[in-house]
């Protein structure tokens, strides 16, 4: 056997149906469209969302809520969380998402104070609540906002 004598399988490979070719062919005329009618015309069928005549599912469901668009994509981070880190590391946008603390893209970072710090470290975000900036403040760390 060599590569110039594979086949594939009878019956496996199937011609594609040539529709609008003549008469001959089985599928000319009409080509399988029926006659006349909307779906038997050039780029003819309802638009994708008509149903019929039905009501239409999107005017069926009740509109409820309010999108914000001017809202911001905020990734919060507690304090208790950033005791992973050791004594004097610079906690930034980067280092966090790279930790896997942050896992989604953000517009910010803000720093919330539940659970509790020990060691000093340098936090480079753009928001901080109070609890959070007394919290390491305390533990003999630095601030910086990054706005």
């Amino acid at each position: 056997m060599n590569l110039g004598s594979l086949k594939p399988p009878a019956g496996s490979r199937k011609k594609r149906k040539r529709v609008g070719r003549g008469d001959g062919s089985g599928h000319g005329g009409t080509a399988g469209k029926g006659d006349k009618g909307q779906k038997a015309r050039s780029g003819g069928g309802p638009r994708p969302s008509f149903e019929g005549g039905q009501m239409p599912l999107s005017r069926r469901l009740p509109k409820r809520g309010f999108h914000n668009p001017f809202s911001r994509i905020i990734g919060i981070v507690n304090v208790g969380q950033l005791e992973r880190f050791p004594q004097g590391t610079v906690i930034d946008g980067e280092l966090l998402v790279k930790s896997g603390l942050i896992k989604r893209q953000v517009e910010a970072i803000k720093i919330l104070g539940e659970g509790a710090v020990e060691r000093a470290l340098s936090v480079k975000v753009d928001l901080i609540s109070k609890a959070a900036r007394e919290k390491i403040i305390n533990a003999g760390g630095t601030i910086l906002e990054v706005n």
